[in-house]
């Protein structure tokens, strides 16, 4: 299958909403929130379709509603939720919607980026600092392992962050950059 969007994977709060937006206007492409389409078809929160049916369903609900945007035609950038590739299914799937881009942060970013965020249900806890270390533990190589290419975004702005997706973009051929 022809790779045609942009996907972008990593942790809560490493920025793929935001760096998706920027390539959305440098590209010329439309940009959506993966986290965002799943909320409009639920007609509630992600902090809500946790609470009331778990994280197990709303997994299932990332697997089919990446099934189903495979068979999109429009060029898109695709910002994904941070939990969305631990699924081996759906980094197959990722790579099959097109080329897969993982912004990587440290746990002392997302902790500064995302401390008093009362929107992200798996930092609601005690610890969210060891929660953040524990979940990128296990996260880190699976978006590596996802990922065609990798910008650290720890230290660039947003703007800074999105150059560096084009220029791994051009670098590799591809046509939309």
């Amino acid at each position: 299958m022809k790779q045609k969007n942009i996907i972008l994977t990593g942790f809560m709060g490493s920025g793929k909403t935001s760096v998706g937006v920027r390539l959305s206007y440098r590209l010329r492409m439309p940009a959506e929130d993966t986290d965002k389409l799943i909320e409009r078809r639920e007609g509630r929160t992600v902090g809500a379709i946790f609470a009331e049916n778990g994280e197990a369903y709303f997994r299932e609900q990332e697997t089919a509603l990446l099934r189903e945007l495979l068979n999109r035609k429009q060029r898109c950038i695709f910002s994904v939720g941070g939990g969305t590739p631990v699924r081996p299914e759906n980094r197959v799937l990722l790579q099959q919607l097109g080329k897969v881009i993982y912004l990587r942060t440290r746990p002392e970013t997302v902790y500064r980026r995302l401390k008093g965020d009362t929107t992200r249900p798996l930092l609601q806890c005690r610890n969210p600092m060891k929660r953040i270390e524990e979940m990128l533990a296990v996260r880190g190589p699976l978006y590596e392992e996802g990922a065609m290419f990798t910008v650290d975004v720890n230290k660039l702005r947003q703007s800074e962050a999105a150059e560096a997706c084009i220029g791994y973009l051009r670098s590799a051929g591809c046509a939309f950059a």
